[in-house]
């Protein structure tokens, strides 16, 4: 794991109420029992097809850093409303919760666990806040960054959003679930220094103004960086001055010192018709291996139409659209409580009910599997069950039936399940190594794979099934039934 955050106490990053109900549960006695809460999200950003998941390093190492300090309990104290039993509660604060999560780069879809959290009350309650914004930060802009890399195709895509992203935070965790979705290098030098992600980067147009002329920020910049040169061409005119320039320079310093250019960059214009008539030239001239790359305020939509219009760009750089998911710049993750310990043991669900039925929540602690056809390897769907029914035997032919259709049934056969929630958290020691960066991005590459086509369409994508299993689908109609919903119907 990367120091940047490791020793850094976020504790107090909590909303006020979770102090207040705390104190609460203490003073009234609820707070000795254990309960399950599930981390999930209702609905894909851009009605997308699926999310990737991103931001567990951070959550794990948050919670490990859990820790009450003494300037903490000075504010507590100077508040007026929490009393010196929570306050001694605080000091002796230890987080022992059992925690399961998907691991990051994972393909994941709404209303299924994401994060399960288990452990005493008032601990598993404390935690809301910060894994929230981590796990829905992290994963808004690993599925945006995804969008963008499948509209590049073979073409890289580099994040370049630190400048127009909310805060030096969202900037380097940004680029870090920007590179996990496929991004192939960050602008940013500090998540290239913390994570290993390659920091690409050559002039700004403020380069080229310095000098008397482009000719001489071309010459100045070849002279110096001849094994690595690329230059910005749009500072004056792409095609009148910049390309030819460009190329001047490339025959006078670069190939005489015995390098090969590396590429041009557009940052502004019909970068389509701009594009092409660079390639032209720098082909005449004898550079076909020049990369032009293309930049200013790009996402999926535009990439995909300068492609489809014949735009020869070999790179994109993409920033505020990509780091700040402009287009819809809300995960809506949300953390439920979905299981109570039971005094004589075992765990009584809890639903929460809404008449927005989204908003109804699916009880029980529970496990999540996903299920690959043995012929290609390719996602069949998601099973949600209860923790105590058997164990998913994929030796044996298993129907499955769409929760919200429930007349829509399905046998999978010749198939392979896996479950997803892994344990990273026993009784607060954690159990899980992180694995490195490279190694998730290459696991998210791999497990995208895995999806249909049909499920990575931008627009009016494959709905994916996260079914239930009968035992958890009754239970959840009881609970409806019991406060007054809708009367199950047979399945």
């Amino acid at each position: 794991m990367n120091q940047l955050y490791q020793q850094r106490n976020l504790t107090m990053l909590a909303d006020f109420y979770e102090f207040t109900m705390a104190n609460g549960y203490l003073e009234s006695g609820a707070g000795d029992c254990d309960v399950v809460f599930d981390l999930f999200f209702r609905r894909v950003p851009e009605a997308g097809g699926f999310a990737i998941c991103a931001g567990l390093e951070q959550v794990i190492q948050y919670l490990q850093n859990l820790r009450f300090t003494q300037e903490d309990l000075d504010y507590f104290r100077s508040r007026g409303c929490f009393g010196e039993r929570f306050l001694q509660y605080l000091r002796d604060f230890r987080f022992s919760c059992d925690v399961w999560a998907i691991p990051e780069g994972t393909p994941i879809f709404p209303n299924e666990p994401v994060i399960t959290v288990r452990g005493p009350l008032i601990q598993a309650q404390l935690v809301e806040t910060m894994l929230l914004t981590t796990v829905n930060f992290e994963t808004l802009v690993a599925t945006k960054a995804n969008r963008i890399v499948r509209a590049a195709g073979d073409r890289a895509v580099v994040e370049f959003g630190s400048r127009r992203a909310q805060g030096y935070d969202a900037a380097i965790l940004g680029a870090r679930a920007a590179y996990i979705a496929g991004c192939a290098g960050t602008a940013n030098t500090i998540a290239d220094r913390e994570f290993g992600i390659p920091a690409l980067g050559t002039m700004a147009h403020s380069w080229v103004q310095v000098f008397p002329t482009e000719y001489d920020a071309f010459r100045a910049y070849a002279e110096t960086y001849p094994d690595n040169c690329t230059l910005l061409i749009d500072t004056y005119n792409t095609l009148r001055s910049g390309i030819p320039n460009a190329i001047r320079v490339f025959n006078e310093v670069v190939v005489p010192k015995g390098y090969r250019p590396k590429g041009v960059r557009i940052d502004s214009g019909d970068l389509a018709y701009l594009s092409k008539k660079a390639r032209q030239m720098l082909d005449d001239a004898g550079y076909p291996d020049v990369k032009i790359m293309a930049s200013n305020s790009l996402d999926e939509y535009i990439i995909r139409d300068l492609l489809l219009q014949g735009a020869k760009l070999d790179i994109f750089g993409v920033g505020e659209n990509l780091i700040t998911s402009k287009a819809e710049p809300v995960f809506g993750g949300v953390y439920k409580l979905c299981a109570v310990e039971q005094p004589g043991g075992g765990w009584a669900p809890r639903i929460k009910i809404s008449e927005t039925v989204e908003k109804i929540t699916t009880p029980g602690f529970k496990r999540l599997w996903r299920f690959y056809s043995r012929e290609n390897g390719k996602a069949l769907a998601d099973y949600i069950a209860l923790r105590e029914e058997p164990l998913v035997d994929d030796s044996q032919d298993i129907t499955i039936f769409d929760p919200h259709a429930v007349w829509k049934r399905k046998t999978v056969y010749s198939y392979t399940a896996r479950e997803l929630l892994v344990q990273v958290f026993d009784k607060g020691r954690c159990c899980y190594q992180c694995p490195p960066l490279r190694e998730v991005r290459a696991y998210c590459k791999a497990q995208l794979e895995t999806l249909w086509d049909e499920s990575l369409r931008f627009e009016y994508p494959h709905r994916y099934y996260v079914d239930l299993s009968q035992q958890l689908w009754q239970q959840k109609q009881d609970l409806l039934v019991k406060a007054g919903g809708p009367a199950p119907k047979e399945s």
